[in-house]
Protein backbone atom coordinates (compact mmCIF):
# COMPACT_ATOMS: atom_id res chain seq x y z
CA UNK A 1 0.00 0.00 0.00
CA UNK A 2 1.99 3.21 -1.16
CA UNK A 3 2.28 6.47 1.09
CA UNK A 4 -1.08 8.14 -0.81
CA UNK A 5 -3.45 5.29 0.14
CA UNK A 6 -2.64 5.39 3.41
CA UNK A 7 -2.91 9.01 4.03
CA UNK A 8 -6.27 8.77 2.44
CA UNK A 9 -7.26 5.64 4.77
CA UNK A 10 -6.24 8.00 7.64
CA UNK A 11 -8.40 11.12 6.04
CA UNK A 12 -11.40 8.65 5.82
CA UNK A 13 -11.07 7.00 9.84
CA UNK A 14 -10.48 10.44 11.38
CA UNK A 15 -13.72 11.81 9.35
CA UNK A 16 -15.76 8.73 10.18
CA UNK A 17 -14.42 9.38 13.80
CA UNK A 18 -15.55 12.86 13.54
CA UNK A 19 -19.03 12.11 12.24
CA UNK A 20 -19.53 8.99 15.06
CA UNK A 21 -18.16 11.59 17.57
CA UNK A 22 -20.59 14.09 16.62
CA UNK A 23 -23.55 12.05 16.66
CA UNK A 24 -22.45 10.93 20.34
CA UNK A 25 -22.68 14.23 21.35
CA UNK A 26 -25.92 15.46 19.43
CA UNK A 27 -27.56 12.44 20.60
CA UNK A 28 -26.36 12.64 24.39
CA UNK A 29 -27.44 16.67 24.12
CA UNK A 30 -30.70 15.12 22.96
CA UNK A 31 -31.53 13.12 25.62
CA UNK A 32 -30.38 15.51 28.77
CA UNK A 33 -32.76 17.81 27.02
CA UNK A 34 -35.77 15.68 26.74
CA UNK A 35 -34.63 13.95 30.38
CA UNK A 36 -34.67 17.91 31.72
CA UNK A 37 -38.40 18.50 29.92
CA UNK A 38 -39.44 14.99 31.42
CA UNK A 39 -38.22 15.95 34.65
CA UNK A 40 -40.07 19.32 34.57
CA UNK A 41 -43.06 18.03 33.68
CA UNK A 42 -43.04 14.80 36.33
CA UNK A 43 -42.22 17.61 38.95
CA UNK A 44 -44.85 19.61 37.61
CA UNK A 45 -47.28 17.12 38.30
CA UNK A 46 -45.88 16.25 41.54
CA UNK A 47 -46.17 19.68 43.25
CA UNK A 48 -49.91 19.75 41.37
CA UNK A 49 -50.33 16.46 42.88
CA UNK A 50 -48.95 17.81 46.09
CA UNK A 51 -51.40 21.19 46.22
CA UNK A 52 -54.46 19.11 45.32
CA UNK A 53 -53.80 16.91 48.66
CA UNK A 54 -52.72 19.13 50.64
CA UNK A 55 -56.45 21.11 49.55
CA UNK A 56 -58.72 17.73 49.98
CA UNK A 57 -56.66 16.98 52.87
CA UNK A 58 -55.77 18.49 56.45
CA UNK A 59 -55.98 22.29 56.24
CA UNK A 60 -52.57 23.92 57.54
CA UNK A 61 -54.75 26.44 60.02
CA UNK A 62 -57.87 26.42 61.47
CA UNK A 63 -57.44 30.00 62.58
CA UNK A 64 -59.04 31.81 59.97
CA UNK A 65 -62.28 29.59 60.30
CA UNK A 66 -62.26 29.33 64.23
CA UNK A 67 -61.87 33.62 64.22
CA UNK A 68 -64.64 33.73 61.61
CA UNK A 69 -67.09 31.47 63.48
CA UNK A 70 -66.19 31.82 67.17
CA UNK A 71 -68.57 35.12 67.96
CA UNK A 72 -71.51 33.39 67.25
CA UNK A 73 -70.82 30.61 69.73
CA UNK A 74 -72.04 31.40 73.42
CA UNK A 75 -71.50 30.13 77.08
CA UNK A 76 -74.61 28.98 79.23
CA UNK A 77 -74.58 29.06 82.60
CA UNK A 78 -77.97 27.84 84.78
CA UNK A 79 -78.45 27.81 88.34
CA UNK A 80 -80.86 25.10 89.78
CA UNK A 81 -82.39 25.13 93.14
CA UNK A 82 -82.43 21.73 94.90
CA UNK A 83 -83.98 20.95 98.20
CA UNK A 84 -82.59 18.08 100.57
CA UNK A 85 -84.16 15.97 102.74
CA UNK A 86 -85.02 17.47 106.22
CA UNK A 87 -83.29 14.77 108.17
CA UNK A 88 -80.04 13.01 107.63
CA UNK A 89 -78.24 10.39 109.87
CA UNK A 90 -74.29 11.45 110.48
CA UNK A 91 -72.37 11.71 107.27
CA UNK A 92 -75.45 11.20 105.33
CA UNK A 93 -74.70 7.15 105.48
CA UNK A 94 -78.06 4.71 104.32
CA UNK A 95 -76.89 2.00 106.63
CA UNK A 96 -77.36 4.80 109.89
CA UNK A 97 -81.07 4.89 108.48
CA UNK A 98 -81.60 1.74 108.41
CA UNK A 99 -80.17 0.93 111.92
CA UNK A 100 -82.07 4.08 113.83
CA UNK A 101 -85.18 3.95 111.85
CA UNK A 102 -84.71 6.84 109.48
CA UNK A 103 -85.86 10.26 109.35
CA UNK A 104 -88.64 8.90 112.32
CA UNK A 105 -86.12 8.62 114.96
CA UNK A 106 -84.71 11.82 114.18
CA UNK A 107 -87.94 13.61 114.38
CA UNK A 108 -89.08 12.23 118.43
CA UNK A 109 -85.88 14.29 119.20
CA UNK A 110 -85.63 17.26 117.08
CA UNK A 111 -88.82 17.84 115.58
CA UNK A 112 -90.22 18.97 112.52
CA UNK A 113 -87.05 20.29 111.10
CA UNK A 114 -87.95 22.03 107.23
CA UNK A 115 -84.74 20.50 104.47
CA UNK A 116 -82.20 22.48 102.87
CA UNK A 117 -82.21 24.75 99.36
CA UNK A 118 -78.98 24.53 97.75
CA UNK A 119 -78.01 25.84 94.79
CA UNK A 120 -76.49 23.90 92.05
CA UNK A 121 -74.48 25.50 88.80
CA UNK A 122 -73.52 23.79 85.81
CA UNK A 123 -72.37 25.12 82.24
CA UNK A 124 -72.73 25.07 79.12
CA UNK A 125 -72.57 26.05 74.98
CA UNK A 126 -74.96 27.27 72.71
CA UNK A 127 -74.71 28.98 69.32
CA UNK A 128 -77.16 31.59 67.99
CA UNK A 129 -79.33 31.13 64.84
CA UNK A 130 -81.11 34.63 64.30
CA UNK A 131 -79.75 37.80 64.87
CA UNK A 132 -82.87 39.06 66.81
CA UNK A 133 -81.43 36.06 70.05
CA UNK A 134 -82.90 32.29 68.97
CA UNK A 135 -80.38 29.99 70.43
CA UNK A 136 -79.68 26.34 70.29
CA UNK A 137 -78.56 24.14 72.87
CA UNK A 138 -79.27 21.05 74.38
CA UNK A 139 -82.09 19.89 76.69
CA UNK A 140 -80.19 18.93 79.17
CA UNK A 141 -78.15 22.37 79.93
CA UNK A 142 -80.93 24.00 80.69
CA UNK A 143 -83.56 21.20 82.39
CA UNK A 144 -85.38 22.27 85.45
CA UNK A 145 -83.06 25.16 85.49
CA UNK A 146 -84.29 28.79 87.90
CA UNK A 147 -81.91 30.79 86.31
CA UNK A 148 -80.18 30.82 82.60
CA UNK A 149 -77.59 33.44 81.71
CA UNK A 150 -75.85 33.68 77.65
CA UNK A 151 -72.50 35.15 78.00
CA UNK A 152 -71.66 36.47 74.08
CA UNK A 153 -68.05 36.33 72.87
CA UNK A 154 -68.00 40.11 73.24
CA UNK A 155 -68.35 39.43 76.86
CA UNK A 156 -72.20 41.30 77.51
CA UNK A 157 -74.37 38.78 79.31
CA UNK A 158 -78.53 38.10 78.99
CA UNK A 159 -81.08 35.91 80.67
CA UNK A 160 -82.07 33.56 78.03
CA UNK A 161 -85.68 32.04 78.57
CA UNK A 162 -86.58 28.54 76.70
CA UNK A 163 -88.44 28.92 74.09
CA UNK A 164 -89.25 25.10 73.34
CA UNK A 165 -87.74 22.14 74.57
CA UNK A 166 -87.44 18.40 73.40
CA UNK A 167 -86.21 15.54 75.65
CA UNK A 168 -86.31 12.78 73.42
CA UNK A 169 -83.53 14.43 70.98
CA UNK A 170 -82.01 16.54 74.06
CA UNK A 171 -82.36 19.92 71.64
CA UNK A 172 -83.74 23.36 73.49
CA UNK A 173 -84.49 26.77 71.97
CA UNK A 174 -83.76 29.55 74.23
CA UNK A 175 -84.49 33.54 73.18
CA UNK A 176 -82.33 36.57 74.60
CA UNK A 177 -82.96 40.32 74.00
CA UNK A 178 -80.23 41.65 72.48
CA UNK A 179 -79.21 45.38 72.60
CA UNK A 180 -78.40 44.98 68.57
CA UNK A 181 -78.12 42.27 65.60
CA UNK A 182 -76.10 39.15 66.85
CA UNK A 183 -73.96 37.55 64.68
CA UNK A 184 -75.16 33.98 63.90
CA UNK A 185 -74.44 30.39 62.49
CA UNK A 186 -75.25 29.48 58.72
CA UNK A 187 -76.95 25.74 59.56
CA UNK A 188 -75.71 22.88 56.32
CA UNK A 189 -77.22 20.12 55.83
CA UNK A 190 -75.67 16.98 58.13
CA UNK A 191 -76.57 14.00 55.60
CA UNK A 192 -74.22 15.14 53.33
CA UNK A 193 -71.54 14.61 55.38
CA UNK A 194 -69.16 11.66 55.23
CA UNK A 195 -66.75 9.48 57.60
CA UNK A 196 -63.94 10.98 56.94
CA UNK A 197 -64.52 14.63 56.77
CA UNK A 198 -62.89 17.19 58.86
CA UNK A 199 -64.91 18.54 61.63
CA UNK A 200 -64.29 21.35 64.30
CA UNK A 201 -66.10 21.89 67.75
CA UNK A 202 -66.17 25.39 69.32
CA UNK A 203 -67.55 25.48 73.11
CA UNK A 204 -66.63 26.03 76.63
CA UNK A 205 -65.35 22.59 77.82
CA UNK A 206 -64.56 22.90 81.77
CA UNK A 207 -65.86 26.79 81.71
CA UNK A 208 -62.93 27.45 79.13
CA UNK A 209 -64.66 29.84 76.99
CA UNK A 210 -64.19 29.58 72.94
CA UNK A 211 -62.10 26.41 72.89
CA UNK A 212 -61.54 25.15 69.25
CA UNK A 213 -60.81 21.63 68.90
CA UNK A 214 -60.64 20.09 65.48
CA UNK A 215 -61.34 16.58 64.40
CA UNK A 216 -63.02 13.92 61.75
CA UNK A 217 -66.62 12.33 61.93
CA UNK A 218 -65.94 8.51 62.94
CA UNK A 219 -69.03 7.57 61.85
CA UNK A 220 -72.56 8.48 61.13
CA UNK A 221 -76.26 7.17 62.69
CA UNK A 222 -75.04 5.86 66.19
CA UNK A 223 -77.51 4.97 68.62
CA UNK A 224 -76.10 5.31 72.11
CA UNK A 225 -79.21 4.56 73.72
CA UNK A 226 -80.04 8.28 74.73
CA UNK A 227 -83.27 8.18 73.48
CA UNK A 228 -85.97 6.51 70.62
CA UNK A 229 -84.48 9.45 67.82
CA UNK A 230 -80.26 7.99 68.21
CA UNK A 231 -78.92 8.99 65.21
CA UNK A 232 -75.67 10.54 66.28
CA UNK A 233 -73.03 12.07 64.28
CA UNK A 234 -69.42 10.10 66.17
CA UNK A 235 -66.28 12.58 65.96
CA UNK A 236 -62.91 12.74 67.51
CA UNK A 237 -62.76 15.92 67.74
CA UNK A 238 -62.17 16.91 71.61
CA UNK A 239 -65.55 17.27 73.15
CA UNK A 240 -65.77 17.48 77.01
CA UNK A 241 -68.17 18.41 80.02
CA UNK A 242 -69.09 21.93 79.11
CA UNK A 243 -69.30 21.37 74.90
CA UNK A 244 -72.34 19.92 75.30
CA UNK A 245 -74.74 22.53 73.18
CA UNK A 246 -72.09 23.76 71.14
CA UNK A 247 -72.00 23.73 67.53
CA UNK A 248 -70.07 21.01 65.61
CA UNK A 249 -68.53 23.10 61.97
CA UNK A 250 -67.73 21.83 58.40
CA UNK A 251 -64.40 23.23 56.58
CA UNK A 252 -67.38 25.76 54.44
CA UNK A 253 -68.21 26.99 58.31
CA UNK A 254 -71.73 25.63 58.65
CA UNK A 255 -73.18 23.82 61.44
CA UNK A 256 -73.53 20.18 60.92
CA UNK A 257 -74.31 18.96 64.44
CA UNK A 258 -74.75 19.70 68.09
CA UNK A 259 -72.44 18.65 70.32
CA UNK A 260 -74.35 16.40 73.19
CA UNK A 261 -72.33 13.41 74.66
CA UNK A 262 -69.33 11.87 75.26
CA UNK A 263 -67.84 8.36 76.33
CA UNK A 264 -65.86 8.83 79.41
CA UNK A 265 -64.07 5.77 79.04
CA UNK A 266 -63.19 6.62 75.79
CA UNK A 267 -60.25 8.83 74.47
CA UNK A 268 -61.59 10.85 71.08
CA UNK A 269 -64.88 9.11 71.36
CA UNK A 270 -67.91 12.36 71.00
CA UNK A 271 -71.14 12.46 69.86
CA UNK A 272 -73.45 15.27 67.73
CA UNK A 273 -77.01 15.73 67.17
CA UNK A 274 -77.36 15.72 63.34
CA UNK A 275 -78.40 19.12 62.84
CA UNK A 276 -80.93 18.29 59.75
CA UNK A 277 -82.97 16.87 62.98
CA UNK A 278 -82.51 20.14 65.08
CA UNK A 279 -83.90 21.97 61.85
CA UNK A 280 -86.51 19.35 61.43
CA UNK A 281 -88.00 20.52 64.80
CA UNK A 282 -87.00 23.97 65.22
CA UNK A 283 -90.66 25.19 64.07
CA UNK A 284 -92.71 23.16 66.60
CA UNK A 285 -90.32 24.52 69.37
CA UNK A 286 -90.37 28.08 68.26
CA UNK A 287 -94.34 27.96 67.83
CA UNK A 288 -95.42 25.31 70.31
CA UNK A 289 -92.88 25.19 72.88
CA UNK A 290 -92.52 21.19 72.51
CA UNK A 291 -92.33 18.82 69.28
CA UNK A 292 -95.64 16.78 68.10
CA UNK A 293 -94.66 13.31 66.24
CA UNK A 294 -96.87 11.09 65.34
CA UNK A 295 -98.31 7.73 66.77
CA UNK A 296 -99.32 4.09 65.81
CA UNK A 297 -99.34 3.01 69.52
CA UNK A 298 -97.66 0.40 69.13
CA UNK A 299 -94.55 -1.28 70.89
CA UNK A 300 -91.93 -2.79 68.46
CA UNK A 301 -88.67 -4.46 68.43
CA UNK A 302 -85.93 -5.12 66.68
CA UNK A 303 -85.68 -9.12 65.06
CA UNK A 304 -82.61 -11.30 65.47
CA UNK A 305 -81.85 -14.66 63.82
CA UNK A 306 -83.47 -16.57 66.21
CA UNK A 307 -86.84 -14.83 66.45
CA UNK A 308 -87.17 -14.76 62.73
CA UNK A 309 -86.60 -18.48 62.66
CA UNK A 310 -89.30 -18.96 65.30
CA UNK A 311 -91.62 -16.59 63.03
CA UNK A 312 -90.92 -18.38 60.01
CA UNK A 313 -89.83 -15.19 57.99
CA UNK A 314 -87.28 -15.42 55.68
CA UNK A 315 -85.21 -11.89 56.74
CA UNK A 316 -84.57 -10.57 59.54
CA UNK A 317 -85.80 -7.32 58.28
CA UNK A 318 -88.92 -5.11 59.46
CA UNK A 319 -90.22 -4.27 63.10
CA UNK A 320 -91.53 -6.81 65.02
CA UNK A 321 -94.88 -5.32 67.04
CA UNK A 322 -94.89 -6.84 70.40
CA UNK A 323 -97.43 -4.60 72.09
CA UNK A 324 -100.62 -2.53 71.08
CA UNK A 325 -102.08 -0.48 72.81
CA UNK A 326 -105.63 -0.67 73.88
CA UNK A 327 -108.00 2.24 71.95
CA UNK A 328 -105.22 3.61 69.51
CA UNK A 329 -104.80 3.84 65.94
CA UNK A 330 -102.90 0.55 65.06
CA UNK A 331 -105.46 -1.60 67.58
CA UNK A 332 -108.48 0.36 65.44
CA UNK A 333 -107.38 -0.70 62.04
CA UNK A 334 -106.43 -4.52 63.03
CA UNK A 335 -102.77 -4.52 63.51
CA UNK A 336 -102.11 -7.30 66.49
CA UNK A 337 -99.28 -8.09 68.38
CA UNK A 338 -96.76 -10.56 66.32
CA UNK A 339 -96.84 -8.85 63.33
CA UNK A 340 -93.98 -7.85 61.56
CA UNK A 341 -94.21 -4.15 59.83
CA UNK A 342 -92.46 -4.10 56.70
CA UNK A 343 -93.88 -0.93 55.01
CA UNK A 344 -95.01 2.39 55.50
CA UNK A 345 -96.41 4.46 52.55
CA UNK A 346 -93.95 2.71 50.34
CA UNK A 347 -91.30 3.18 51.94
CA UNK A 348 -89.77 -0.13 53.44
CA UNK A 349 -89.29 -0.66 56.62
CA UNK A 350 -85.68 -2.43 57.70
CA UNK A 351 -85.06 -2.33 61.17
CA UNK A 352 -87.53 -0.63 64.93
CA UNK A 353 -85.21 2.50 64.46
CA UNK A 354 -85.81 3.57 61.06
CA UNK A 355 -90.03 2.99 61.80
CA UNK A 356 -89.91 4.51 64.64
CA UNK A 357 -88.13 8.00 62.59
CA UNK A 358 -90.58 7.79 59.76
CA UNK A 359 -93.69 7.27 61.77
CA UNK A 360 -92.42 10.66 64.17
CA UNK A 361 -92.04 12.44 60.70
CA UNK A 362 -95.58 12.05 60.03
CA UNK A 363 -98.46 14.55 60.60
CA UNK A 364 -100.54 14.01 63.43
CA UNK A 365 -103.98 13.17 61.82
CA UNK A 366 -102.60 11.75 58.35
CA UNK A 367 -103.56 8.80 56.41
CA UNK A 368 -100.20 6.10 56.13
CA UNK A 369 -101.03 2.87 54.37
CA UNK A 370 -98.98 0.02 56.45
CA UNK A 371 -97.91 -3.75 55.17
CA UNK A 372 -97.15 -6.17 58.18
CA UNK A 373 -96.95 -9.94 57.45
CA UNK A 374 -99.20 -12.27 60.09
CA UNK A 375 -98.48 -15.73 59.91
CA UNK A 376 -96.14 -15.72 56.68
CA UNK A 377 -99.15 -13.98 54.76
CA UNK A 378 -98.69 -9.87 53.68
CA UNK A 379 -102.00 -7.84 54.70
CA UNK A 380 -102.07 -3.97 54.35
CA UNK A 381 -103.97 -1.48 57.24
CA UNK A 382 -105.09 1.62 56.99
CA UNK A 383 -104.35 3.55 60.42
CA UNK A 384 -104.61 7.16 60.77
CA UNK A 385 -101.75 8.64 62.58
CA UNK A 386 -102.34 10.58 66.03
CA UNK A 387 -99.74 12.88 68.46
CA UNK A 388 -97.34 10.86 70.33
CA UNK A 389 -98.14 10.18 74.21
CA UNK A 390 -95.53 10.45 77.35
CA UNK A 391 -95.38 7.09 78.84
CA UNK A 392 -95.29 6.40 82.30
CA UNK A 393 -93.34 4.24 84.39
CA UNK A 394 -94.33 0.88 86.39
CA UNK A 395 -92.61 -0.76 89.03
CA UNK A 396 -91.56 -3.53 89.88
CA UNK A 397 -91.87 -6.64 92.53
CA UNK A 398 -90.50 -9.50 93.78
CA UNK A 399 -93.65 -12.09 94.50
CA UNK A 400 -93.77 -15.76 96.01
CA UNK A 401 -92.41 -18.78 93.56
CA UNK A 402 -93.80 -21.58 91.63
CA UNK A 403 -92.94 -23.88 88.89
CA UNK A 404 -89.27 -23.38 87.36
CA UNK A 405 -88.46 -23.83 83.31
CA UNK A 406 -85.20 -22.73 81.43
CA UNK A 407 -83.83 -21.68 85.39
CA UNK A 408 -86.79 -18.91 86.03
CA UNK A 409 -89.37 -19.46 88.73
CA UNK A 410 -92.91 -17.80 88.01
CA UNK A 411 -95.67 -16.97 89.98
CA UNK A 412 -99.70 -16.61 89.30
CA UNK A 413 -100.33 -12.52 88.99
CA UNK A 414 -102.66 -11.64 92.22
CA UNK A 415 -105.11 -8.65 92.39
CA UNK A 416 -102.50 -7.37 94.82
CA UNK A 417 -99.31 -8.02 92.27
CA UNK A 418 -101.50 -5.72 89.81
CA UNK A 419 -102.28 -3.52 91.84
CA UNK A 420 -98.68 -3.10 92.87
CA UNK A 421 -97.35 -2.88 89.40
CA UNK A 422 -99.52 -0.66 88.38
CA UNK A 423 -101.48 -3.19 85.50
CA UNK A 424 -104.50 -3.31 84.46
CA UNK A 425 -105.01 -7.11 84.24
CA UNK A 426 -103.58 -9.71 85.61
CA UNK A 427 -103.17 -11.86 82.62
CA UNK A 428 -99.98 -13.94 82.30
CA UNK A 429 -97.19 -14.97 84.58
CA UNK A 430 -94.50 -12.88 87.12
CA UNK A 431 -90.88 -13.97 86.85
CA UNK A 432 -89.82 -14.12 90.45
CA UNK A 433 -86.38 -15.46 89.75
CA UNK A 434 -83.62 -16.34 87.28
CA UNK A 435 -80.90 -18.38 87.69
CA UNK A 436 -77.56 -16.89 86.43
CA UNK A 437 -75.95 -18.21 83.55
CA UNK A 438 -79.23 -20.26 82.80
CA UNK A 439 -81.26 -20.22 79.20
CA UNK A 440 -83.43 -17.25 80.54
CA UNK A 441 -80.57 -15.11 81.99
CA UNK A 442 -78.50 -15.68 79.01
CA UNK A 443 -81.68 -14.50 76.72
CA UNK A 444 -82.05 -11.46 78.54
CA UNK A 445 -84.92 -12.81 80.86
CA UNK A 446 -85.31 -10.17 84.41
CA UNK A 447 -86.93 -10.74 87.52
CA UNK A 448 -90.41 -8.87 87.52
CA UNK A 449 -90.84 -9.59 84.00
CA UNK A 450 -94.33 -10.87 82.53
CA UNK A 451 -94.57 -13.72 80.35
CA UNK A 452 -98.01 -12.65 78.02
CA UNK A 453 -97.35 -15.87 75.25
CA UNK A 454 -95.25 -18.44 74.23
CA UNK A 455 -94.54 -19.77 70.90
CA UNK A 456 -97.12 -17.49 70.19
CA UNK A 457 -99.88 -19.20 72.68
CA UNK A 458 -101.54 -16.59 74.84
CA UNK A 459 -100.57 -17.10 78.94
CA UNK A 460 -103.58 -16.10 80.85
CA UNK A 461 -102.53 -17.47 84.43
CA UNK A 462 -100.35 -19.96 85.93
CA UNK A 463 -102.36 -22.78 84.72
CA UNK A 464 -102.02 -22.31 81.06
CA UNK A 465 -98.24 -21.61 81.53
CA UNK A 466 -98.15 -25.14 83.27
CA UNK A 467 -99.61 -26.54 80.28
CA UNK A 468 -97.96 -24.96 77.05
CA UNK A 469 -94.53 -24.58 78.61
CA UNK A 470 -93.80 -28.83 78.64
CA UNK A 471 -94.74 -28.76 75.16
CA UNK A 472 -92.70 -25.92 74.39
CA UNK A 473 -89.39 -26.91 75.83
CA UNK A 474 -89.66 -29.67 73.87
CA UNK A 475 -87.89 -27.99 70.98
CA UNK A 476 -84.89 -26.28 70.30
CA UNK A 477 -85.72 -22.84 71.30
CA UNK A 478 -89.26 -20.87 72.82
CA UNK A 479 -90.58 -17.93 71.53
CA UNK A 480 -92.12 -15.58 74.65
CA UNK A 481 -93.64 -12.61 75.03
CA UNK A 482 -92.31 -10.20 77.47
CA UNK A 483 -93.92 -7.53 79.65
CA UNK A 484 -91.76 -5.46 81.22
CA UNK A 485 -91.95 -2.24 82.72
CA UNK A 486 -94.01 -0.25 80.18
CA UNK A 487 -93.32 -1.74 77.27
CA UNK A 488 -93.42 -5.69 75.81
CA UNK A 489 -90.98 -7.60 73.70
CA UNK A 490 -90.29 -10.96 71.86
CA UNK A 491 -87.18 -13.07 73.38
CA UNK A 492 -85.94 -16.47 72.39
CA UNK A 493 -84.48 -18.85 75.21
CA UNK A 494 -82.44 -21.33 73.41
CA UNK A 495 -81.93 -24.73 75.09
Amino acid sequence: MNSKDTKRRKRFLLGLMSFLVTIFIISFAGTIHFSAISLGVSSHDAMAASTTETASGAPSSFADLAEKLKPAVVNISTTKTITTRGFRTPLNDPRLDRFFGGEEFFKKFFGNMPGRELKQRSLGSGFVISKDGYIFTNNHVVEKADKIVVKLSSGKEYNATVKGKDKNTDIALLKIEPDDDLPVVELGDSSKLRVGDWVIAIGNPFGLSQTVTAGIVSAKGRVIGAGPYDDFIQTDASINPGNSGGPLFSLDGKVVGINTAIVAQGQGIGFAIPIDMAKEILPNLRTKGKVVRGWLGVSVQGITEDIAKNLGLKTAEGALVSDVFKGDPAEKAGIKTGDVIVEIDGKLIKDTHELIKIVAGVAVGATVKIKVLRDGRQKTFTVKVTERPETKAMAEVEPEESGKYFGMTVQEITPEIAEHLGLSNVTGVIITQVKSGSPADEAGIQTGDIIRQINRSRISSLKEYRSVMPRAVSGDSVLVLIHRGNSKFFAVIRK
